[in-house]
């Protein structure tokens, strides 16, 4: 099969420009990230250990995005995505909602942890701001994608699956949470409240990761359930299970407030915690509502 390459305007359209800005922002980035690490970041400190969660998301972030965008660019270019057994107008979109927002989450972490606690430096000033401007890219992709034509942008581009993404997105946040609240609070604290937001993030960030991979296949038609059923049974299981995680975050501030021993390092981190669980409450609300219209409006056709 001869391999078919963009014409010349096509190298100079937006979406390719952007494309190649988010992949060298990022690229430059983590390689910044990565030059810090030997040099500059005290990994015996007792506190930074606590950071770790942190670096390691920010790190996982630029990576894996320059991964999965030099490929989608590369397959672009090529013109090879249609052998791919995916649904590469909502693969396409989904990369750039999500990245944009794990960039923000990345832009945001990567100050607090390395800037706030550590040495400044010209390099790590320098890939705080390439942080930002891929963030910036990802979201220039995503306003591209999302404004062509509703044929074009497919399903994840979309009020209902931009929803999908933001939960998807609120439960990796959650995972990264958890994991920095039990490395830095003593064991003693460490009670069922805990554990039981722990399998709520875990549950509903499966249920949200199943859903996308679903559409992303293309394989909605084939589900032995009727698909918009389903995702209106996960959305509401994801209401109900982020109504608890929310409760349950407000009474561990109160909780924690109360004990002299915490430090506040700790009660910012619930904090934080507690603000992404209810701004994800509020995307499964909304989604809900829109899977309910959805079944009333095929009901009435």
């Amino acid at each position: 099969m001869p391999v078919i390459i963009l014409e010349t305007k096509d190298f100079t359209s937006p979406l390719f420009l952007v494309r190649t800005w988010a992949v060298l922002s990022s690229c430059t980035t983590f390689s910044l990230v990565s030059s810090l690490e030997p040099l500059e970041l005290n990994k015996n400190s007792s506190r930074c250990q606590h950071l770790n969660p942190f670096r390691i998301y920010c790190m996982f972030t630029w990576c894996f995005f320059f991964t999965l965008t030099l490929l989608i660019h590369i397959l672009s270019v090529i013109q090879f995505h249609n052998l791919i057994p995916v649904s590469w107008k909502n693969l396409t979109v989904t990369v750039a909602l999500l990245g944009a927002l794990m960039s923000l989450s990345a832009s945001v972490l990567f100050p607090w942890v390395v800037m706030d606690h550590q040495k400044l430096s010209p390099r790590s000033v320098a890939a705080a701001v390439v942080s930002c401007l891929t963030f910036l890219a990802y979201s220039s992709e995503s306003y591209i994608l999302r404004n062509q034509a509703q044929e074009q942008r497919g399903y994840m581009g979309s009020m209902p699956g931009l929803l999908k993404i933001f939960q998807l997105w609120g439960g990796c946040q959650m995972i990264v949470l958890v994991v920095a609240v039990v490395c830095v609070l003593p064991p003693s604290v460490h009670h069922w409240q805990l554990w039981v937001t722990s399998i709520i993030y875990a549950i509903c960030v499966l249920t949200c990761f199943v859903t996308v991979v679903v559409i992303l296949g293309d394989c909605a038609g084939r589900c032995l359930l009727p698909f918009d059923k389903c995702m209106t049974g996960f959305n509401l299981t994801g209401v109900l299970f982020y109504m608890v995680a929310t409760v349950i975050c407000f009474t561990e501030i109160l909780h924690l407030r109360e004990k002299e021993s915490i430090s506040s390092y700790s009660v910012q981190l619930v904090i934080m915690e507690t603000v992404v669980t209810s701004v994800t409450l509020l995307a499964y609300t909304v989604d809900f509502a829109f899977s309910i219209k959805l079944l009333c409006d095929r009901g009435h056709s």
